[in-house]
């Protein structure tokens, strides 16, 4: 899709030159006529070069020998096609500022600059941000441009040349994080050129990135630039990313490969694409309550349930387990006279974050205890960090930040319960489409 880009605008580029190479042949209303006979030699000459080479020199010393030749905006064009024709890019966008600069409504010069700027930004150019700047300059003046040209080649093409310069646009929106015309531009450019990555894939980002969060497209986009990634590594790198936003708005991946399956097929976001949100955290809380009972539940679960559930089902968690002696396993996170802090589930324990306040009928030691002292009752403090078998009977609770007090607490020296539990993932209700 780039070389057939690339092959409109040189193409409308060279089709107008050439048909303004014998400018004497046609009438003054339809083409400039150059009427010196030398210039007008110089000019064909150098226009009916085959070699690349030889052109670039002919058209070079024309524009030199004839600044103000009304055929200079031709030359102009021809001079860039043969730039590009010899792979060397740096002059073919010199050509092309000569060109909008001598003709300011150019959709070929506009063209030109807007693609290739795009192109190198995208590529990691060490100077991206100039050149996204460049960009979005150049396709909104070629976007105007197209707008208003009257020039029939340029209409036959208006629509593929529309779409680079919208391409350039929304790229430059989405490094500005104006994500909006991002959405917007792209959109335009990514549905015109469904298998173009370089404009499948900023789209997505544009939807996924935006605040709030356009999830349902972001999904089909990324879906899409995943299905026409131009090489292994890449989908390597944008999966993960794009897996992820879905299994955050679905719950897991379940259903997943069908979702790429069907971008593959498809190219536009098609009107009807639905992905099921993941349940609301108070839903699976209730699917928890409901399930099983809750001293069948490990401590994870409870703290997820009385953080998210409905106050229904954290009274009926609650009124199961208050009063009643739990033996748990957990991590001392500090000690404070009669108090131990407590991180209960796996992934509080990973965070060094306490969820228990166990109480103790007496105060820990603060000085090493003596084995004559540990037979007067001296019960050396748990070090912070270590794990700790413990008992102790829930006593009250906040949800949120979550904290279980738990009264009578007591040590335990038999063997360790089961590791702790992680939390379930606590899905968020996704925000409207």
């Amino acid at each position: 899709m780039k070389k057939i880009l690339v092959a409109v605008v040189l193409g409308v580029a060279a089709l107008t030159a050439a048909q303004d190479a014998q400018p004497a042949q046609q009438p003054a209303s339809q083409a400039p006529v150059i009427k010196d006979p030398a210039e007008y030699n110089a000019y064909v000459s150098a226009a009916q070069q085959t070699d690349a080479n030889a052109k670039i020199s002919g058209l070079e010393a024309f524009l030199k020998q004839y600044p103000n030749s009304v055929m200079k905006n031709q030359a102009l064009q021809l001079l860039m096609g043969a730039y590009q024709g010899s792979n060397n890019v740096a002059k073919t966008l010199d050509a092309a500022k000569r060109l909008v600069e001598a003709d300011p409504n150019s959709v070929q010069g506009y063209a030109m600059l807007c693609y290739f700027n795009r192109l190198m930004a995208q590529g990691g150019d060490a100077n991206s941000a100039q050149e996204l700047a460049d960009a979005g300059k150049y396709c909104a003046a070629g976007l105007d441009a197209i707008g208003k040209t009257q020039d029939k080649d340029m209409i036959k093409v208006k629509d593929q040349m529309s779409a680079i310069f919208e391409a350039g646009i929304g790229v430059s929106a989405l490094q500005g994080k104006d994500y909006a015309n991002a959405q917007k531009n792209l959109r335009a450019a990514a549905d015109a050129n469904p298998t173009d990555f370089s404009m499948v894939y900023p789209l997505a980002l544009a939807y996924l990135q935006a605040t709030p969060q356009q999830t349902l497209p972001g999904i089909w986009y990324g879906a899409r630039a995943i299905a026409i990634a131009p090489k292994p590594e890449v989908v390597t790198q944008i999966q993960p990313y794009i897996k992820r936003q879905y299994m955050k708005y679905h719950g897991d991946e379940d259903g997943w490969t069908d979702v790429v399956a069907k971008a593959k097929a498809g190219t536009s976001l098609p009107a009807d694409f639905t992905v099921a949100p993941a349940p609301t955290p108070a839903d699976q809380a209730h699917k928890f309550v409901t399930s099983q009972d809750p001293d069948k539940m490990d401590f994870a679960i409870w703290e997820f349930v009385l953080s998210n559930g409905s106050q229904e089902d954290q009274d009926k968690v609650w009124n199961a387990i208050k009063g009643k002696a739990v033996q748990m396993n957990g991590t001392v996170i500090s000690v404070s006279g009669s108090e131990v802090q407590i991180a209960g589930s796996a992934d509080d324990i990973d965070a060094k974050k306490s969820d228990i306040t166990l109480k103790f009928d007496a105060e820990f030691s603060t000085v090493p205890c003596t084995p004559a002292k540990k037979k007067a009752g001296c019960t050396p403090a748990p070090k912070e960090g270590a794990s700790l078998d413990f008992q102790g009977e829930p006593a009250s609770y906040t949800p949120n930040p979550f904290m279980m007090v738990m009264e009578k607490g007591a040590l335990l020296t038999k063997a360790a319960p089961p590791a702790p539990a992680h939390k379930p993932v606590a899905h968020h209700k996704p925000a409207a489409q």
